[in-house]
């Protein structure tokens, strides 16, 4: 079926005028008449009576008029989002919780109008990340690949913002009173990151802390959810674990969390953004820019390795916003 014909039918029968129906579509009366009697042809109905003021609907115009409407409505839905500069900015995040969320929220509130998208892919996996930015499933993506080199030629990656870890206890744990706590005081404690994926930048991540600090990373069993892991640690007299500083929990006010920031050295995660090298969103340069407004963390950091690497990228950043 024709679309614009279907668009023609819906603006004469809101206007009741086909000639004014033809000036906001940019045609003439003519193209405009055309259309629709194209269209009462192929539905083998007539769709308008012409009256003196005007034409009016027949009773089947009036039935066929709501379902034209959605019809040109999603229409103008898909062009809208196959065309950068209109579509909304569509971005991949951890969680809607996480640090990458937080620090989005606060771009959007610094910019109301700004038109954004935040989503969540289904697998934890910067491969797969990788590839949603590939085909445009999303226009950018907050996940790190551990090794910046293996990235395919149209995909870049620049250095988003360093996320601060704080160390999470219960009330019976015996930190749990300690204002602030040094890496080296975590050592012979229990830190449990449950879930870890073998492989992925969590995971090496983690290894490169124990490592470096000598600490002891519990990564058994699954990942049953914060819920799980919050009661946990409520319960627990010697369960910790490690969160990003801007990351978003909840919990009950009787497990009486405490969050306790880590320094001498800060401990950093460095979260990064994958972006197509060509043609990206146009929004995407507020938002680097923004990304670079982002104060830096003061005093002695810690940062795995390939921090340097992915840290690289972020010379490319000057490009995207020329």
């Amino acid at each position: 079926m024709d679309t614009e014909a279907l668009r023609s039918f819906v603006r004469a029968a809101e206007l009741g005028q086909v000639r004014q129906a033809a000036d906001e579509l940019g045609v003439t009366q003519q193209a405009v008449s055309k259309r629709i009697a194209a269209l009462e042809r192929e539905l083998e109905v007539r769709l308008f009576t012409r009256t003196p003021r005007g034409v009016e609907l027949t009773l089947d115009g009036q039935a066929f008029l709501p379902h034209a409407r959605d019809v040109v409505a999603g229409v103008d839905r898909a062009l809208t989002a196959v065309r950068p500069g209109s579509r909304a900015l569509r971005i991949d995040v951890l969680g809607l919780r996480s640090a990458q969320a937080v620090v989005l929220h606060d771009y959007w509130r610094s910019r109301p109008g700004t038109d954004l998208d935040v989503v969540t892919l289904r697998v934890n996996d910067p491969a797969v990340a990788v590839a949603a930015v590939r085909s445009g499933e999303v226009d950018a993506s907050f996940r790190t690949p551990t090794d910046p080199a293996a990235l395919p030629d149209d995909v870049r990656m620049i250095h988003a913002f360093d996320s601060p870890l704080e160390l999470l206890v219960g009330p019976r744990h015996p930190l749990a009173a300690a204002r602030r706590v040094t890496p080296a005081r975590l050592r012979g404690h229990r830190i449990w990151v449950p879930g870890i994926a073998p492989g992925s930048e969590w995971a090496e991540f983690y290894d490169q802390l124990a490592a470096a600090f000598g600490l002891r990373v519990d990564a058994a069993g699954p990942n049953f959810g914060d819920e799980v892991l919050l009661d946990t640690l409520a319960e627990s007299a010697d369960v910790a674990t490690l969160v990003g500083a801007r990351d978003r929990y909840l919990w009950p006010a009787h497990h009486d969390l405490r969050r306790i920031p880590v320094a001498g050295p800060t401990l950093a995660y460095p979260l990064s953004l994958l972006l197509p090298r060509a043609d990206p969103h146009p929004g995407l340069r507020d938002l680097v820019t923004h990304l670079e407004s982002l104060p830096g963390l003061p005093g002695e950091v810690w940062r795995p390795s390939w921090a340097t690497r992915a840290a690289q990228g972020a010379g490319e950043a000057g490009a995207l916003r020329a």
